[in-house]
Parts: structure tokens; C-alpha cells; sequence
């Protein structure tokens, strides 16, 4: 079985090529920018022409959450027609999709964990091209799963955690916002799910429910709480200091609540999902 990963460079990509040597049997193709540039039709229907996969995974994103307020054009191309074209073209040769989303969808002006059938609200241009890829993949091929996330971090790329340990040796002092929640993901985790998903679907076909999923690690925490333990866990003596967001303005809005109810992704996949320190824990000694 040949799997597409695309955004093979980025958090979730590196963790897929990762994991990648737990299933010989099957050939994964990665992909990025250099390799091949899903924006543009012509390269996409040449790929598939090429390659045949039976199952893509869409980790390519547009992630500059503030740039993207001016840069909208290429958000747009890269989180809304990328999608559309790769869902397009799986549909075409009968491959399946898996595309990541995100809890930027929301408001954020929630209470409680949001569920897969709440109403989306994006307050931000990564936010509505996000959304808008969610919907063309899910017109285009009925073979897609959109899994939406939060807060990913992990040994690879940039990310909060790796942030919080280089700022935290270079001042030993931080301000960190306490009024915006949701739960930090480890790509690890999010990797291991997508490819068990998969793995499930090629000895039962039936498993694979297409549709909208989240995924998220489990538990809540603010950004405060979240560099509180990073530090707590790696040792090192740092003082973070709660404030809020309006002591940091920025060019995008963020949802002030991004926690993500799993219930869906966990019966449906049959997935068991970690505690968020659990795996900042793993992450952290893989830092080392």
C-alpha cells in the first residue's frame, strides 16, 4: 500500500516518517514544497498519475497564524485549494484522504469542550481557510477524514515547548497568557492515531468512517499552566508570570477556549489517547 504524506518537513510529517519503520509493508512517500507543490493542479494529477496512492495524509499547512492576516492569499492556497486538489485527485483514483484541521475553526467563545457537530465560527484568516479546506475535502471525495487539532509541539520543527526552553534560558523570566485554553497535542500521539487508523482500514474496509474527528491529548491547561510544566518537568529554574491576552496584542484573534471533545474519534477508531503531561514528559526526554 503507497500512503502520500505531504508537509513531510513539518511537526506531524517528521513524526509520520518516524513511525514510518513500524509498517514494512507498506511504502510511504513523502513529500514537501521541493518535492511536490500541491497548490498547483498540473503537479498533484502528474503525481497521482505517477504514483497511485491509496492514501494520503494532507500534514501540509499554512500554520503563520498572525501573517497569515495579510499573507491570506497563500493561506488560502496552501490550507483551502491544496486540499481541494488532493482531495480532487484521490477521489479520481479512489484513494483515501486524511486532512488535518484545526480547532481554530471555533470561536473559542465556548464553554465546553467542543464537539465535531458544533457550530463553526473561525475568527481568523488561518481559521477560515482551515474551515474552508475542511469543507472542499468533504465535497470532493466522500473518502476523507478531517481530524482537527490543538496546540501540536513536538522534538521536531518550531513549536510553544522548544519556544518556552530557549526563551526560558535566555531571560529566566516570562510572561505567558492564562486566558486562553485547550489541551497541547504531542505529534507522536496524532501520528500514531492517523496511521492506526489506516492500518485498521486495510483489514477491514468498513473501519474507515469518513467525516469530521478531533484529537487532541487529554486534560485541559492555559499557555500559562502548559509553560509551568514544561519548565517544572525539564528542570529548569524559570519564573513564569500569568497574564493576559490583551497585554499581548496580536495581528489574529485566538480562540480564548479551544478544548476539543474526542468521544467521536476514540469510539469510532477504537484509539486510546494519553494524558497531555504524560507526553510532554516523552517529549521532553527525546529534547534532551
Amino acid at each position: 500500500m503507497k500512503i502520500l504524506v505531504t508537509g513531510a518537513y513539518g511537526q506531524l510529517g517528521s513524526e509520520i516518517k518516524e513511525l514510518a519503520g513500524n509498517y514494512p509493508g507498506w511504502q510511504f512517500l513523502f513529500t514537501d514544497a521541493d518535492t511536490l507543490d500541491i497548490t498547483s493542479e498540473p503537479a498533484v494529477e502528474a503525481y497521482f498519475a505517477d504514483n497511485h496512492p491509496a492514501v494520503v495524509i494532507n500534514c501540509a499547512a499554512y500554520t503563520a497564524v498572525d501573517k497569515a492576516e495579510t499573507d491570506w492569499e497563500i493561506a488560502w492556497k496552501v490550507n483551502t485549494l491544496a486540499p481541494k486538489l488532493l482531495a480532487d485527485y484521490a477521489r479520481k483514483t479512489g484513494a483515501k484522504l486524511i486532512q488535518i484541521s484545526t480547532d481554530y475553526v471555533f470561536d473559542g467563545c465556548g464553554h465546553n469542550p467542543y464537539t465535531e457537530t458544533d457550530v463553526v465560527k473561525p475568527v481568523s484568516v488561518y481559521g477560515q481557510t482551515k474551515h474552508e479546506g475542511e469543507t472542499h475535502t468533504l465535497a470532493s471525495n466522500p473518502a476523507t477524514v478531517v481530524i482537527r487539532t490543538s496546540w501540536l509541539y513536538s522534538a521536531f520543527g518550531n513549536n510553544f515547548v522548544k519556544t518556552m526552553l530557549r526563551l526560558g534560558r535566555e531571560r529566566g523570566e516570562l510572561n505567558v497568557v492564562f486566558d486562553q485554553v485547550g489541551t497541547p497535542t504531542y505529534a507522536t500521539d496524532l501520528a500514531g492515531a492517523i496511521l492506526s487508523i489506516i492500518g485498521k482500514a486495510e483489514n477491514q474496509p468498513d473501519s474507515f468512517v469518513p467525516g469530521v474527528y478531533h484529537f487532541s491529548n487529554e486534560g485541559v491547561a492555559s499557555w500559562y499552566d502548559f509553560a509551568k510544566v514544561i519548565f517544572e518537568l525539564s528542570g529548569e529554574n524559570v519564573k513564569v508570570n500569568p497574564v493576559r491576552s490583551d497585554q499581548f496584542p496580536t495581528p489574529a484573534k485566538r480562540p480564548a477556549f479551544g478544548v476539543l471533545d474526542k468521544t467521536k474519534i476514540k469510539k469510532t477508531f477504537e484509539i486510546e489517547i494519553p494524558y497531555w503531561k504524560d507526553s510532554l514528559k516523552i517529549c521532553l526526554e527525546k529534547l534532551k
